[in-house]
């Protein structure tokens, strides 16, 4: 008996640290940084974006309506490949209006890694545009 309580309160607990786990992931697709950059985190915004090999999930910080920087969370992309896009890619990124960003079917893939850049691009734009509708 007392072990059958043990488990139910153990399933119970486990549970609930799920739940409350998947609420703060939630809460956590964007954060203000203390010198006012927002960051938008597209691991939930973007699940279905693929690139070779799966989702490519990124943090892109935000600060007066501009880019400053796209960050890559980890994914299972060749790192070979990835690397070209976070080298040749992510920098044509900092410094861009929203606006722009928003656009980003205009900025050039990496070649080689037409894939993975085209990701990396819808996923920038979802942040972008998550960035614009919750400010």
């Amino acid at each position: 008996m007392l072990r059958k309580q043990l488990v139910s309160v153990t399933a119970v607990a486990v549970l609930t640290t799920g739940v409350a786990f998947a609420a703060v992931q939630q809460d956590r697709v964007m954060y203000r940084q203390a010198d006012g950059t927002y960051v938008v985190n597209t691991t939930t915004l973007c699940q279905n974006v693929k690139g070779f090999k799966g989702a490519t999930p990124l943090e892109v910080f935000i600060k007066n309506n501009k880019v400053v920087k796209v960050e890559a969370l980890p994914n299972h992309e060749g790192p070979k490949f990835f690397d070209k896009v976070k080298q040749g890619l992510f920098p044509k990124f900092s410094g861009l209006k929203v606006s722009k960003a928003a656009k980003s079917s205009s900025i050039d893939g990496v070649t080689g890694a037409t894939y993975s850049s085209r990701a990396v691009k819808e996923n920038v734009a979802a942040a972008v545009a998550y960035y614009k509708k919750n400010k």
